[in-house]
């Protein structure tokens, strides 16, 4: 029998001519076959109307992996997008998969807020995991013939020249031979310890003249590449020849007498397994640094949550290794192609630059040079917006280098939740604390898979002297601000920076994100009155201009959609523009229905998880949800609210903010949402950051009422469309223009398609 979901992996398995082909949703393809499904009910009382968290993420990353089909990517990039499909899988097993099974193994029965309960998910979990995994291979098989015909070849075994074979056996000794233990299993040797995500070789062997046979295990440290080039060779002609590269496992095969000296190989198979990576943190933990450092420990000895082996392993492995991991046959995947999608990665060369999207340098601000970048003289002139990765992340490390260095400067207030290693923004606030100046660094432990990193961090602060603190036991400190503290004049004048993203240099050169520099008196002291909530628990209760989560920030939205509400019951242009990452809190789903059915006009960009059923009759006529998936990450949170004018107008109210509209960031997490008030500002956003977004068709995957998507150039039939990504990396904001004005950066209207 035909599923949805194995139609949804052949879609793009032919060839053709770039377009990406519609496919229809899940409820006509049900309606095709024989017997029609339950209708849902669509009312504001029933469950259906939310669409479940679990299976919208593997929505989203179907929509990821899809974009391995679009031609106009270059062709490595299209296989990066199967690459990050994978990584994507793993962390979604590992975290929201392995919480299902656990309330499984408990018992619970109770169901989400779209009905559903545990059991129930795990079942649409797997098929829909099932049928995104063999989408991956599919994608796979065909870029690697595309590849091969572009000069890039991942060599098989018996492909290997006499002279790749003894390069590689010298590789071989050098590189993974020392790193390797071989492991034969039996009594005195019990299974051992599999680390999550490590490539393993399970082996069935023979000694040699001999019928003396044994059970051996090779765990391959995954800091060993996946993938080793070959050296190149010449042609006839003295031409390079074709890139070449060798799987690691073949490596190994090839070397097995090496390391098993005496045996034959009976069978083998390749495997790598999941773990449950969540973390359980006492509530009355002491000394929070080293509870995580426990709790580290503890996840890296987690559960199985899944194991993938090759379709080619001996059953006889097969029931080895799934006895010795406790795994059910439910938990096992046989892949019939590369076993761990997440290291295509690897294969990526910058030989061919054609075959990578082209370079890209960020642009400066001019601003920052009219004042010959003096970051606090620009700041004091007029606030301005930097919109990464099109504008340089460097500015706000420099902003932090000039704060350290600063004789004026006497403190630096910052939160830290992601942040890449040898961080300019950590050296910077210890070159600061090292020159005497007050910093306090708020680092958030919890910062999922980042943990360990954030620790490393917070030592290395500490002991340049600042004060570090952890925020609170139960939530997340997720706000991205930065304040620096100035004496000029005999007065202390405060600059601040908020956020929509993590003060992380690498993420920034391809997250979207906003950052904000302001020297706003307001907004300066609600920026403290936040730090002193995290560092001292004193709940800010005079915030003037900013909220916060978990305090006041849902409340505050809730406020502004039934004020739009208010303005289209009476007669008034009533509309909302949001731009996040995720969207399930149930509170706020249900406020835009109502806002919907009073006449509001709400546009959501939604990148990823989306529990709203838009344009159903009667529950969200007037609500349009779209994905935007391309060369960059989405990541910037943006709300506009037309308050009785429509969007864009000069009467609207924008925010930008840390926070995605889930439960955990409104409830759980200690988030910012910041008011725009300057004029310019607010028009680069109204009119250029959300209204190409909106605009975009080329990057652009339109949500039905059902939760499937349907490409936007799949829908009009258009070749490309605007590109919203194209069209930033074009045309400067206009915040940071200084003398230049913004003439050539061109402000967009926005017209609503039906």
């Amino acid at each position: 029998m035909v599923t949805y979901e194995a139609l949804i992996a052949d879609d793009a398995a032919e060839e053709g001519d770039g377009q990406r082909p519609p496919v229809p949703s899940r409820a006509d393809f049900l309606n095709t076959r024989a017997g029609t499904p339950a209708p849902l009910d669509f009312s504001m009382e029933s469950p259906d109307r939310f669409i479940n968290r679990e299976l919208s993420w593997l929505s989203f990353n179907d929509r990821v992996l899809r974009e391995a089909d679009d031609r106009r990517h270059p062709l490595l990039e299209r296989l990066r997008f199967v690459a990050i499909s994978g990584s994507n899988l793993d962390e979604f097993y590992t975290v929201r998969v392995a919480g299902l099974r656990e309330l499984v193994n408990a018992g619970v029965t109770r169901t989400s807020v779209d009905g559903l309960t545990p059991a129930q998910q795990l079942d649409r979990i797997n098929a829909d995991c099932n049928a995104l995994m063999q989408g991956q291979q599919k994608r796979w098989s065909g870029l690697r013939r595309e590849m091969e015909a572009e000069g890039i070849v991942l060599v098989s075994k018996g492909d290997l020249t006499a002279d790749d074979r003894a390069w590689l056996d010298e590789k071989f000794m050098d590189d993974v031979f020392p790193v390797l233990s071989p492991l034969a299993i039996d009594p005195a040797h019990p299974f051992p310890f599999v680390p999550s995500k490590a490539l393993s070789l399970a082996l069935q062997l023979v000694q040699r003249g001999g019928d003396a046979e044994i059970d051996a295990l090779l765990i391959v440290p995954p800091q060993i590449a996946r993938f080793t080039r070959l050296p190149e060779p010449k042609t006839d002609d003295g031409e390079r020849g074709p890139i070449r590269f060798v799987a690691l496992e073949d490596m190994i095969a090839l070397s097995l007498d090496r390391i098993f000296p005496g045996y034959d190989v009976l069978g083998s198979g390749l495997f790598r397994v999941l773990r449950d990576s969540d973390m359980e943190i006492e509530e009355e933990a002491e000394d929070l640094v080293r509870e995580f450092e426990t709790a580290l420990k503890r996840r890296r000895r987690g559960e199985v949550i899944r194991l993938k082996m090759g379709s080619d392993t001996p059953e006889t492995l097969r029931d080895w290794i799934c006895r010795e991991l406790n795994v059910q046959d439910s938990e096992v995947t046989y892949a019939d192609g590369v076993v761990g999608v997440s290291d295509l990665d690897q294969m990526i060369v910058d030989d061919l630059p054609h075959l990578r999207w082209r370079n890209y340098t960020p642009r400066a601000p001019e601003r920052l040079a009219d004042f010959d970048n003096d970051c606090f003289a620009a700041i004091r002139h007029k606030d301005f917006l930097l919109h990464h990765p099109y504008e340089t992340f460097d500015v706000v490390v420099e902003y932090l280098r000039q704060a350290a260095r600063d004789p004026n400067v006497l403190a630096i207030k910052q939160t830290l939740y992601r942040t890449s290693a040898q961080s300019p923004i950590v050296e910077a606030l210890c070159e600061a604390a090292e020159l005497g100046k007050q910093v306090t660094a708020l680092v958030e432990l919890k910062a999922r898979f980042d943990e360990a990193a954030n620790i490393v961090q917070a030592r290395q602060l500490e002991r340049a002297g600042a004060q570090v603190v952890y925020g609170f036991i139960d939530w997340k400190t997720h706000a991205k601000m930065s304040s620096v503290v100035r004496r000029e004049g005999g007065k202390l004048v405060t600059y601040t920076h908020y956020g929509t993203g993590n003060y992380h240099p690498i993420t920034a050169k391809f997250y979207t994100d906003l950052s904000f520099f302001t020297a706003d008196k307001t907004l300066a002291r609600d920026a403290g009155r936040v730090f002193n909530y995290v560092t001292g628990y004193a709940e800010p209760r005079d915030l003037e201009k900013v909220s916060i989560s978990p305090k006041g920030m849902k409340s505050r939205i809730l406020a502004l959609l039934e004020e739009e509400s208010q303005h289209a019951r009476e007669g008034r242009p009533a509309q909302v523009w949001a731009k996040l990452n995720s969207l399930m809190e149930t509170e706020i789903i249900d406020a835009l229905y109502r806002a919907s059915q009073a006449g509001v006009r709400i546009d959501l960009i939604i990148r990823g998880i989306c529990g709203v059923r838009p344009g159903v009759a009667g529950l969200s006529d007037n609500i349009r949800v779209k994905s935007v998936v391309g060369r960059y990450l989405e990541h910037s949170r943006i709300v506009c609210f037309g308050r009785g004018e429509g969007l864009p107008g000069d009467n609207a109210s924008v925010f930008i903010s840390s926070a995605d509209w889930m439960d955990r960031n409104l409830n759980r997490r200690v988030e910012t949402l910041c008011p725009i008030e300057n004029p310019t500002v607010k028009r680069q956003i109204l009119q250029q950051v959300m209204a190409a977004n909106l605009r975009d068709e080329a990057n652009t995957w339109v949500m039905n009422g059902d939760g499937s998507y349907v490409h936007e150039d799949g829908k009009n039939g258009a070749a490309s469309g605007f590109d919203c990504h194209e069209f930033f990396m074009k045309y400067p904001s206009i915040s940071g223009r200084g003398r230049a004005g913004y003439d050539d950066a061109p402000l967009l209207t926005v017209e609503r398609k039906a």
